[in-house]
């Protein structure tokens, strides 16, 4: 950033030719004085600004970023050179820069022109590091959802490897049914995980394999419903989002309970343009025995979820889970109109 290249100096050459050119008419010297002056006066403010931004970084104020110092090293240089110069004009007398009327206005515009300029420079330049740093984050966030959607795959494929194999140590008949299910599933599923503009209808029908799938697994004691208002489809929307919620619900809700229960998905459209999802089941519920920590694995996985909203929508996503009565649970979450959203 401090350094001093051919084609700053060459940039700084021409301004001073196309500015001498708009001031000549104003001034009473020949164009090549003016020209003269004002390439010295590009000239030493191209260095003030190059040198301050040269000085190391642990010689600035914590509260002042490298810009500002450029842009004060520019208000300084700018007066101080044109001075130089009329005092050069004056012949070293500094009462007479004051006496005559039209050196003081050259100076004014001189030296206003060349503040103009590198003040044009400085905000560019920042208006750049904005830029830049806006892009790091984006860059980022992008990095950290990739990252807990990677630790979310692997724990929901686990989980239904895990019933896979209850059931075939059981040796119930339906074990087999349900693996070509499980197959069938992440055949259509798992490549969907990695599509750079995952929708809200990729989510959804992995929810109802997903249910499908655990419909088999235990048919008399789980019964759902999905119902979404039409038109969604295509919205952008976080995968494993919904089936997060729904695999809680059914693992840590409705499979401890002895009767076992019904699981209803939601999706509804709001009238600020925005969206709620809810899974509500009549499980056991967020209430256990004295004592009895809640599984670790839930824990995980909500927290994991609202990282990712956090990381897609920042703070204009929600998610809450409440006690319904008399027994279960109901989850939501609430996502901002699609210009609302960080992306």
């Amino acid at each position: 950033m401090g350094s001093l290249t051919g084609r700053s100096v060459a940039m700084a050459v021409a301004l001073a030719v196309v500015v001498a050119a708009l001031l000549n008419p104003l001034f009473m010297p020949p164009f090549p004085v003016v020209l003269g002056r004002t390439l010295f006066l590009a000239m030493v403010l191209l260095l003030a600004f190059h040198a301050a931004g040269r000085l190391p970084v642990h010689r600035l104020p914590g509260w002042m970023p490298r810009w500002l110092l450029q842009l004060l090293a520019i208000v300084l240089a700018a007066p101080l050179a044109t001075a130089c110069i009329y005092l050069l004009y004056a012949g070293g007398d500094v009462m007479a820069l004051f006496d005559n009327p039209g050196v003081v206005a050259g100076f004014s515009w001189i030296a206003g022109t060349g503040f103009r300029e590198r003040d044009a420079q400085a905000r560019n330049r920042a208006l750049q590091l904005a830029l830049e740093r806006e892009t790091l984050q984006r860059q980022a966030a992008d990095a950290r959802l990739a990252l807990l959607q990677s630790q979310v795959e692997p724990h929901f494929l686990f989980n239904t490897l895990a019933n896979v194999q209850a059931l075939v140590e059981s040796g119930s008949p339906r074990a087999g049914p349900v693996l070509q299910t499980l197959t069938d599933y992440l055949r259509a599923a798992m490549p969907g995980l990695r599509d750079a503009q995952p929708t809200l209808g990729d989510e959804l029908a992995r929810v109802r394999a997903y249910l499908s799938l655990m419909e088999m697994r235990m048919p008399d004691r789980l019964r759902w419903q999905l119902q979404a208002d039409a038109g969604m489809d295509g919205l952008r929307f976080p995968p494993m989002a919904v089936l997060t919620l729904v695999e809680n619900a059914v693992r840590h809700g409705i499979d401890p309970s002895e009767e076992g229960g019904e699981l209803r998905v939601t999706v509804q459209a709001q009238p600020d343009g925005g969206l709620a999802l809810t899974v509500q089941d009549s499980g056991v519920g967020l209430a256990r025995p004295a004592g009895t920590p809640p599984p670790a694995t839930a824990g995980t996985g909500l927290a994991n979820l609202r990282a990712r909203l956090q990381a897609m929508y920042g703070d204009a996503a929600r998610l809450s889970l409440a006690e319904v009565t008399p027994h279960g649970v109901r989850a939501e979450i609430r996502l901002p109109a699609p210009s609302q959203s960080s992306s």
